[in-house]
């Protein structure tokens, strides 16, 4: 008897390292299809295709390693605001044209820095605020509204030269217009689109609605920060319309996902503009309307350096211009079917981009990076 039970329990634990090696020693190929690296890059696979090839993985329990380096990589689970995980985010290097091959292997994952975060600010008027390794953004809410000299409109901007989160530091400070050493807030948006907001565009004239009224985080890091801000009807030429903005960020990248929603009671398709502030200096401007393209290296802002700003537009642009105070560009947004842009900004103090050019060639390789993205293969 007891030889029968050493007998099925070698066969019990065969079967299970089996099914162990079935689940969780599988290959996931990324492939880059272009000839120049990407770093820091974020990717995302479908939950419902990891559970189909690691149906028994733990969710608490396993880590993914770089089977060429050995190392372990960091990752999120992305909910965007569902229940059930929606997507596993990876964050990894790949070389021009090459392939890494990574591993899920039971056990426990390390302790990752969180990369990026966003909040409302309740103690500061309303501020919806976002950032992540590079750079950081706000957009203005309700409280601001009550004193009509501070009134401003569109999204700004806070320049880093550190790879730390710092928004609730200098929250707590209050003193964001001062450089601490780790950058500082002299971006100016007043009643503009600033680093890239949009809005209605009728008869000559942005329609501006009011600011943000309500907001709802989806997820919140390490790897990527989505939220929605919502906004109250308001009249456009004598048709009311609301909007939704869903934002987004990941580790390592200069530019926030913008899918901005417009609805209205009498048109399927609304002329929007995204737009970016102009100074009243010498500034560098790019404006590609077959790329999608806009950017503005701004006037030097005396000692404190300066900012480039640029939004890539995935939605069709019908044209670009630039007014008094704003570059814009032109696209229509039909109800329900959002506008979708990438928008953000970058300091010459980080020390990374340094110049128009690599501030222009930056904008370039990621919309060449979005164009060709990563292919995805589990094996």
């Amino acid at each position: 008897m007891k030889l029968w039970i050493l007998f099925f329990g070698i066969i019990s634990l065969n079967l299970f390292n089996s099914g162990f090696a079935q689940s969780y020693k599988r290959v996931i190929s990324i492939s880059n299809p272009l000839p120049f690296d990407r770093n820091d890059e974020v990717i995302a696979i479908a939950w419902q295709e990891i559970l189909a090839k690691y149906p028994g993985i733990d969710t608490a329990n396993f880590k993914i390693i770089d089977i060429k380096t050995k190392k372990e990589l960091p990752w999120q689970l992305e909910f965007k605001g569902e229940k059930n995980i929606q997507s596993i985010l990876i964050q990894t290097d790949i070389q021009g044209n090459g392939t890494v091959k990574l591993e899920i292997q039971k056990g426990k994952s390390l302790p990752f820095k969180r990369k990026t975060y966003g909040r409302c600010v309740p103690e500061r008027k309303d501020d919806f605020a976002w950032e992540n390794d590079k750079i950081a953004f706000r957009m203005y809410g309700k409280a601001l509204e009550m004193n009509p000299s501070e009134m401003a409109y569109g999204m700004d901007v806070w320049v880093k030269r550190t790879d730390k989160l710092i928004l609730n530091e200098r929250y707590k400070r209050g003193e964001y217009h001062i450089d601490h050493g780790d950058g500082m807030d002299y971006y100016h948006v007043g009643l503009t689109l600033g680093a890239g907001d949009v809005a209605p565009y009728l008869k000559d004239s942005i329609y501006y609605s009011k600011n943000y009224r309500r907001w709802r985080v989806l997820d919140n890091g390490p790897l990527r920060t989505t939220f929605e801000l919502e906004y109250d009807y308001w009249n456009v030429n004598e048709t009311k319309v609301s909007v939704a903005k869903r934002i987004s960020i990941d580790a390592g990248s200069q530019l926030s996902r913008v899918e901005a929603k417009f609805n209205n009671d009498k048109t399927p398709a609304l002329p929007v503009v995204v737009g970016l502030a102009k100074r009243d200096e010498q500034g560098v401007m790019l404006l590609d309307e077959q790329q999608g393209i806009m950017a503005y290296w701004e006037p030097r802002h005396g000692e404190d350096g300066t900012t480039g700003v640029g939004s890539i537009l995935l939605t069709k642009v019908s044209k670009m211009g630039i007014t008094q105070v704003q570059i814009l560009s032109h696209t229509i947004c039909r109800n329900e079917e959002p506008v979708v842009y990438y928008t953000g900004a970058v300091w010459d103090k980080a020390k990374e981009i340094s110049s128009s050019n690599g501030w222009f060639d930056y904008l370039y390789f990621f919309k060449n990076r979005l164009s060709n993205p990563l292919k995805i293969e589990i094996e």
